[in-house]
């Protein structure tokens, strides 16, 4: 019988990359890990001896734990966490049940090293409008949902990211940035590998529009123009990132579940 706390692989697929999602936590044993480094999206691991002070920090919240198998270590770490006041779940089948699924997952080699308090820090120019916040929300939600984010005047970026431990992006001659005709959104998904239908639909848009080749999307000029509203009404960029954020999250939902719906006027009268 199923647990009444266990969700399936498809289920925590379509949590991902939406604000819904919970925080996801990777409990599997050491010999487990180093046989396969990977990690679900989204995902920061934990040792099992570190549960207790990870109960604290998630009192209230909502989480999805994992081990290899989704057997005992993460249904004991999901106990011990509901009995600290989070909402914790587990993955039926854990670890090897999502990759046996074909999910997509992460190469923690790929990710920056994170601050002391455990968040991956970037650095980028100041002002953002398209591919400056799209790359934020790729993070936000597929990466490192903790992640921090400095914008910073366009000759300070390395400055900055040597002095502050940041990674930079989107700006020239550095690891995260555009590549051929392909922007830094490209680049991210590209080098995590999220092989994902919707945003493979998203990334197009965002290079039509990050590049001024609306040919490859119509939708393209309705970012651009949210795009450069958002950078309009906000003087703050961290404040325009945070709204900017929910804008990627619409986007995101259209190229995921939308893409085939139209709207026409006057609206369909069904026949009685």
């Amino acid at each position: 019988m199923a647990s009444p706390t266990e969700i399936k692989a498809f289920q925590l697929s379509r949590l991902i990359g939406t604000p819904a999602c919970p925080v996801i936590i990777d409990v599997r044993l050491d010999a487990d890990f180093n046989g396969d480094t990977r990690l679900i999206p989204g995902a920061r691991r934990h040792l099992f001896s570190d549960i207790p002070t990870l109960a604290k920090t998630l009192a209230g919240d909502k989480a999805l734990i994992y081990c290899q198998n989704g057997l005992e270590l993460s249904q004991g770490v999901a106990s011990v966490l509901r009995a600290g006041g989070c909402l914790a779940e587990t993955l039926q089948g854990g670890h090897s049940a999502w990759c046996d699924a074909g999910m997509p997952v992460i190469n923690p080699a790929k990710l920056p090293e994170r601050n002391v308090e455990f968040q991956t820090v970037w650095v980028t120019r100041h002002r953002p409008k398209i591919d400056r916040i799209a790359c934020p929300w790729l993070i936000r939600r597929f990466i490192d949902p903790t992640a921090q984010f400095l914008f910073v005047a366009p000759n300070q970026v390395m400055k900055v990211a040597k002095s502050f431990q940041a990674t930079p992006f989107d700006v020239e001659d550095v690891f995260w940035s555009h590549r051929g005709e392909n922007c830094t959104f490209d680049t991210m998904i590209d080098e995590f590998e999220l092989r994902i239908e919707a945003l493979d639909r998203l990334a197009t848009i965002v290079r039509a529009a990050d590049t001024n080749r609306h040919d490859l999307a119509p939708e393209a000029a309705g970012l651009l123009a949210a795009s450069l509203g958002l950078s309009r009404m906000y003087r703050d960029d961290l404040a325009q990132m945070e709204a900017g954020i929910a804008l990627y999250d619409l986007f995101y939902r259209w190229a995921r579940d939308a893409t085939d719906e139209g709207h026409d006027w006057p609206a369909a009268i069904a026949k009685v």
